[in-house]
């Protein structure tokens, strides 16, 4: 398993990939590209994409992770989780966090993840707060 960063052109997996977080895949992507607040990840195995995470940076000690999918097809297999221990170690942070739906609660939990729900914030969909703490070690 191989993650990188995005600096440039999307390829179309990548869109699709995006279009599972967002429905706006196409403005996400240029707010990605043309921000430095933001940086946008994809995890390949054997040289083909299958997950990819966004996140934007809030602190120099906390990152918020505003996207983050794997393909269907590849799921069950921690890729989400390890994508989010890879910016966690890369950028030494110390508190990370995620604001999603009911959807994704289970898969934060999973991941350690403190989960609090912050109610109806669109009509019929209630949001959650996802948020874990990280030690540092010397």
């Amino acid at each position: 398993m191989h993650i990188s960063e995005v600096r440039s052109a999307f390829e179309p997996e990548m869109m699709e990939l995006l279009s599972f977080a967002t429905s706006r895949a196409g403005e996400v992507y240029k707010t990605y590209i043309n921000t430095t607040e933001r940086k946008f990840y994809v995890c390949k195995t054997e040289q083909v994409i299958v997950g990819c995470i966004g996140i934007e940076f809030k602190s120099e000690t906390s990152i918020e992770i505003k996207h983050i999918a794997v393909f269907p097809e590849h799921r069950g297999n921690q890729i989400g989780g390890k994508m989010i221990g890879f910016v966690c170690e890369k950028y030494r942070i110390s508190y990370i966090f995620a604001e999603t739906d009911q959807d994704a609660v289970v898969f934060y939990r999973k991941s350690g993840f403190g989960t609090k729900s912050l109610g109806e914030k669109y009509p019929g969909r209630e949001r959650f707060l996802c948020h874990k703490s990280i030690l540092k070690t010397s």
